[in-house]
Formats: structure tokens, sequence, C-alpha cells
């Protein structure tokens, strides 16, 4: 299996939630929640974070909406994920976020933490489900391609 390395993103109106996974492609681990204050702030935060890691995707939560479309939120999203991805030169890959704060939320209550009193934590969570969640579909995607390969047999 490739080696891969993965930012996972939590896009708020607030903060921004980021996960990192290692070079082995099966865990996603919370790194980071940026607090927005500018763009290139934002930016230049990871920049150091996509340096540091030889970052190769940027993987996007992306919030449909209940019924599976596109709302304005998502919308938003892309457009941002677009800029991020443009000023990092990196490819933006999306998964559907559906409910992964509200996961995150569980989380921290089955931990006995407080979630009003913790945002910056469940948004590192939800970025941390969101970058689980395609590592393990990118996964299962190779596993089909391995699967359904023809064997070589060679005779001498």
């Amino acid at each position: 299996m490739a080696r891969i390395s993965a930012l996972g993103l939590d896009i708020g109106k607030r903060r921004i939630g980021v996960a990192g996974c290692d070079g082995t492609g099966l865990i996603a681990t919370g790194l980071t929640t940026i607090s927005r204050t500018s763009q290139k702030q934002l930016v230049a935060d990871l920049l150091e974070l996509v340096t540091e890691r030889q970052v190769q995707v940027l993987v996007v939560g992306l919030p449909y909406t209940m019924n599976g479309s596109l709302g304005y939120q998502a919308r938003l999203v892309q457009k941002e994920a677009r800029a991020l991805g443009a000023a990092l030169q990196l490819p933006v890959e999306y998964v559907d976020e559906r409910l992964t704060s509200v996961e995150a939320e569980q989380l921290l209550i089955d931990q006995r933490i407080s979630p009003s009193r913790h945002k910056e934590l469940i948004d590192r969570k939800a970025a941390c489900l969101i970058l689980q969640q395609w590592l393990d579909s990118r996964r299962r995607e190779q596993g089909r391609e391995l699967e359904f390969k023809p064997s070589v047999n060679k005779e001498s």
C-alpha cells in the first residue's frame, strides 16, 4: 500500500479543526485547532503543517444537508477549500461530514469532558473523524482493486 500524508480539515466559521495521519494511512490523529484571524495567517499555519508533515492532500469535511444536497454552508466550505488548496498547492478531496460534530461531542461526553467548554477539541475530533472516514474509504477501494486484479502467472 502506498504511503500517504493527508490533513483532515473541519472548516468552521470561527475555527478549523486539523487532523493528520501516520504515513501508513491507517490512523487519523487530531493535531490542532486553528482560530480564524486572517486568511493569510490561516494559510501560514497550514503551510507550516503541510511542510512539516510532507502533506500530499487536503481532506475537507463537506457539510451536506440531511437530504444529501449541497446547501449554502457546503458551498462556502468548497470555496474556502479550493482557495486553501490553491494557496498550499495541494489537491482537495471531500468527505461527507454530516453529524461528525455531533459524534465528536458524544465522544467527549463519553470521556466525561464538557463539550461546551472544549469547542476546539470538538473541531479537532471532527477533523479526525473526517480524515479517518477518508482513510478507511481509501483502504477499502485499494482492497477492491487488489481483489479484482487478474493474477499474472509466468511459465518458464
